[in-house]
């Protein structure tokens, strides 16, 4: 394979020198063998074409995939375990590593071993994985550890967007002229910007919660009782938190990243893909509206913008956009941006709790160390009927005594809502 980055995957990419990794920790109750892990891994490695790359640039310095015959296994780093919070940081140190070792792949495992209990974190740059790409990976790793015997179908690689794309889908002349139009004015308007990052670099930190499982049921009983959905009460909890804690600091806006693959079915559950579309909704200023009305509005707004979205169309038009994502790139670690915070709920994960050599006690949510001037982030997910929470940013956009305090004005405003629904 020889596939230059596609624009998503590009701008994730950052450039050689900054990492932009995604983490994703297990806690494991039980016996973790280390061959059954590496046979594990090997077999991950063979199934993915991704995982058989490194990206190299070339000499215009535009980045590709490109595989190689002499490439090494996924490595696995082991530490002891001395507590419960390990994980968070060896996720902080997985933030600030790059991959960049000659021979080695696009992903690594650190090992947290204890005598009865340890965590596994899988680590890959955010230019290869999004959400989906994370829980299939987890769920391979986790079966082929307690059955080593079972075999992974591997799938094709692509060369090209189009050749990914159904053979029903083709730009038409109007739309690529169209293109190429808002390709050169985007290229203007980020070399008229300012993309001095004036501001100190500062450190990377994660908050980190959980709900218990009464608690869990509670909130999602209170947000189908009051026909809203769960991410739309998470959404209107946040704004509503960063506007009473940040002031006139606050945007009053989240993003919400939507997986790609409920468009483009050629993008299989099981593939490793890193392109996601995203809406950008707001918090209604209509005086009178209580928490649930304004999660009603955003939740219709939200399925609206679902429904106009044209994302073969997105994924094709946007390769034409390559000139500017340097340009895009310096102005995302430079601009506050206009958004609270980015919102992703990744729903229940559908992995298995129990095995027969061990029993997987907790899945945190992945958590990810942006570079970016706003780099607020929450990523929300449920196994074990209990609801996770990663709230990642950067000590320099949000202090992180700040971003205590939003999370707990946000839970205390859907746990007083919960309550206010069953009186």
């Amino acid at each position: 394979m020889r596939r230059k980055l596609i624009i998503g995957e590009r701008i994730m990419y950052v450039d050689a020198e900054t990492p932009l990794n995604c983490v994703f920790p297990v806690k494991i109750r039980g016996a973790v063998r280390a061959e059954n892990l590496r046979i594990a891994l090997a077999k991950i490695q063979q199934k993915h074409p991704l995982l058989r790359t490194r990206i190299k640039e070339d000499a215009a310095g535009y980045p590709h995939f490109v595989s190689g015959n002499n490439l090494e296994e996924i490595p696995v780093r082991i530490v002891e375990r001395l507590g419960e919070e390990d994980w968070q940081q060896q996720s902080k140190i997985e933030w600030k590593k790059l991959f960049d070792g000659e021979n080695l792949p696009l992903a690594r495992v650190v090992w947290i071993k204890g005598t009865e209990v340890s965590d596994l974190l899988l680590v890959c740059p955010h230019c290869i994985c999004d959400g989906t790409t994370f829980v299939a990976l987890m769920s391979e790793m986790l079966q082929l550890m307690d059955r080593p015997e079972r075999e992974l179908i591997p799938y094709p690689s692509f060369n090209s967007i189009e050749e990914l794309l159904s053979p029903s889908f083709r730009s038409t002349p109007a739309k690529v002229l169209k293109t190429r139009v808002f390709a050169v004015l985007a290229k203007l308007f980020f070399l008229l910007k300012s993309a001095k990052n004036k501001h100190p670099k500062g450190e990377g930190y994660l908050l980190h919660w959980s709900l218990t499982e009464a608690e869990t049921s509670s909130l999602a009983g209170a947000c189908k009782d009051a026909g809203v959905t769960l991410h739309a009460a998470l959404c209107v909890a946040f704004m509503e938190a960063f506007l009473l804690v940040r002031g006139n600091k606050a945007q009053g806006k989240v993003i919400c990243p939507v997986d790609v693959r409920h468009f483009v079915t050629e993008i299989r559950k099981d593939a490793m893909f890193a392109f996601a579309p995203i809406a950008e909704l707001s918090l209604s200023k209509e005086k009178g509206l209580g928490f649930w009305a304004k999660a009603k509005l955003l939740k219709g707004d939200l399925v609206k913008k679902i429904a106009a979205m044209k994302v073969h169309e997105l994924l094709v038009m946007s390769e034409y956009f390559h000139a500017s994502v340097d340009k895009m790139v310096k102005h995302l670690k430079a601009t506050d941006g206009g958004h609270d915070i980015t919102l992703s709920n990744m729903g229940r994960l559908r992995i298995p709790d129990k095995y027969d050599s061990f029993e997987v006690e907790a899945l945190h949510s992945p958590n990810v160390g942006f570079p970016w001037r706003n780099a607020n982030t929450l990523v929300v997910s449920t196994f074990r009927k209990k609801m996770d929470f990663a709230f990642l940013s950067n000590d320099t956009f949000l202090p992180e005594d700040e971003a205590g305090a939003i999370r707990d004005k946000a839970m205390e405003l859907l746990m007083a809502e919960v309550m206010a629904e069953y009186v």
